[in-house]
């Protein structure tokens, strides 16, 4: 979408003096990227569908704040993902566990024929996971963000993240092995 670049900056503008025809533009450019954001993270429609709308309320009621130094959907995106994750902590769905740190020589490696994979195969098995294994690997392995920014997101401490990550790896690797058998 960030290929149109100057035409969402020219909708970016339009929305900034309340234009509702070029919020809708918007919208309709980038609600099903944010509402498969939402969805991966809350692993509800319903909610998610609401998390994506506030989101857009949200981005329309700031967009003074957006400086462009990142893509719109980028921004935009950043703040689906925050609604979500306090979506799941209002839920009281999403709980912080401290976890201790695993040394590289505790790491078991069991590789996994990454061409056999199907990747509806992969995306079903992360909703599967608990539900903080789901967020993170959706995090990381979905949205792309690193560990420093997942940090900041979640507000974990930078060896909780890796530690989760780490495990939620190998659980999902758990999961494709035992459905590949």
């Amino acid at each position: 979408m960030e290929a149109n670049h100057p035409h969402i900056k020219d909708l970016i503008e339009r929305c900034k003096k309340s234009d509702h025809n070029a919020q809708l533009q918007l919208y309709k450019a980038y609600y099903k990227a944010m509402y498969n954001a939402a969805i991966r993270i809350l692993n509800d429609c319903f909610e998610a569908e609401d998390v994506m709308q506030e989101a857009f309320l949200t981005a329309f009621t700031k967009l003074d704040s957006y400086k462009g130094e990142v893509a719109f959907g980028a921004w935009l995106k950043r703040i689906v993902i925050n609604k979500s994750i306090n979506q799941l902590r209002k839920n009281n769905r999403y709980e912080l566990t401290k976890m201790e740190i695993v040394r590289e020589n505790e790491i078991e490696e069991e590789g996994i024929e990454t061409t056999k994979l199907d990747p509806k195969m992969v995306l079903n098995a992360i909703q599967n996971l608990k539900e903080n294994y789901r967020v993170i690997l959706t995090l990381h392995l979905i949205e792309g963000f690193d560990y420093e920014e997942i940090q900041q997101i979640l507000n974990y401490t930078n060896e909780n993240v890796r530690t989760t990550i780490l495990r939620a790896k190998n659980k999902l690797k758990q999961a494709l092995l035992a459905q590949m058998i």
